[in-house]
């Protein structure tokens, strides 16, 4: 599922020793995606970290939990660590397509033809995290992250423009923690 470069590994072995937990695991989640690729969260967690749906495998005598939605976009994928003038930080190689079955490919177009022109007048953006059966799971950011005003985007334009493009799709579910931000209104 996941290789890890020998200066990753290098890396790695030096922040779990920093932690100083004895039992403890490398856990790594597709958190979104960009015009860059995937968009990942990668840390330690200790033996009742992670979620219960997790994937656990081990790779190279490395504990690794992968969470259980990001499981197949992670395969055939490589993380490292690479050094830079700036300092370094840990890089992932991974070949696969932003989404990979066409439910999801489908309520992504909609978003990024429909949704996201009509919210970017408002400095706003929505991103695709993912989908579960019938329903759509996005985030807001930009203008949107917090605006008084998302819930009423949400049911009166986001939903109503991906239910009516993708009627596979029954609920637009919003994760967005509309707290955090540099200007929260919500």
């Amino acid at each position: 599922m996941l290789a890890i470069t020998s200066k990753a590994r290098e890396m790695l072995d030096s922040f779990a020793e920093k932690s100083g937990e004895e039992d403890i695991a490398l856990r790594v989640e597709i958190i979104g995606r960009g015009p860059k690729g995937f968009q990942y969260d990668l840390q330690f967690v200790g033996s009742d970290g992670g979620q219960e749906d997790d994937v656990i495998t081990d790779v190279d005598g490395v504990a690794v939990r992968v969470a259980m939605r990001s499981a197949q976009y992670l395969d055939g994928t490589t993380l490292d660590f690479k050094e830079t003038l700036m300092g370094g930080g840990f890089a992932f190689d991974n070949p696969n397509p932003l989404w990979i079955d066409e439910l999801s490919m489908r309520v992504a177009e909609i978003i990024n033809e429909k949704v996201n022109p009509a919210v970017a007048s408002h400095g706003g953006v929505v991103e695709l995290i993912g989908v579960d059966d019938d329903k759509a799971i996005i985030a807001f950011g930009g203008g949107c992250q917090g605006c008084g005003m998302a819930d009423v985007t949400l049911k009166q334009g986001v939903e109503v423009m991906i239910k009516e493009n993708v009627p596979e799709i029954l609920e637009v579910v919003d994760t967005t923690d509309h707290a955090a931000g540099s200007n929260p209104f919500y």
